[in-house]
Formats: structure tokens, sequence, C-alpha cells
């Protein structure tokens, strides 16, 4: 399952240093206004789609796609983002623990 959001990086990067021409993905890769404005109208869509239980999982599949590209396209790493989440593992475990002493 996270093999496919692993070959999703793996694309981006792909198309960020050997271009398509015409790519969809480049042209989000390329354009920070247009990947912004892509994974806002996602998101609305998935939170639309959510609300009215219909087309849930394309939406979000649509989202993670275009997360993906936004990222990408803004340098930020997703091991870097995933360095985050870990720490942010660590602190809420410390919390957790200092609680339960108490």
């Amino acid at each position: 399952m996270l093999n496919t959001l692993e070959s999703l990086f793996k694309l981006a990067r792909d198309r960020k240093t050997s271009p398509v021409d015409g790519s969809y993905t480049n042209k989000l890769l390329s354009d920070k206004s247009l990947s912004k404005a892509k994974i806002l109208e996602e998101i609305n869509e998935l939170i639309e789609a959510v609300e009215k239980d219909t087309n849930k999982i394309h939406e979000a599949a649509d989202v993670f796609y275009h997360l993906t590209m936004y990222l990408e396209a803004n340098n930020i790493k997703i091991e870097d983002v995933m360095n985050e989440l870990n720490k942010r593992k660590k602190w809420d475990m410390t919390i957790i623990i200092y609680l339960q002493k108490y």
C-alpha cells in the first residue's frame, strides 16, 4: 500500500529532473501557482465529497497526488515531513508518559 505513495514521490522527483513534454505532472511541478490552485481545489472537492458521501476515494486520491506535486514543486521533501511527524510522535509519547505519572 505505501509502495504506491513511494512510487508517486519517485514519479514527481523523476519528472522534476527529467521532464516529459506535455505532462500534467510537469505542469504542476513547474508552475507553483497552478500547483497551489489545484491542491486547494482538490481539498475542497474532497470535503464536499465527504459531506455528500460520494466519490470520497477518488477525491482523496486526487488530494494525495496534488499534495505530492505541490510539496515537490516547493522543494519540501517527504523525508523531512516524515521526520517532523516522528518528532511529534515522540513528543506525544513523552506527554502521555508524563501524564501517566501524575
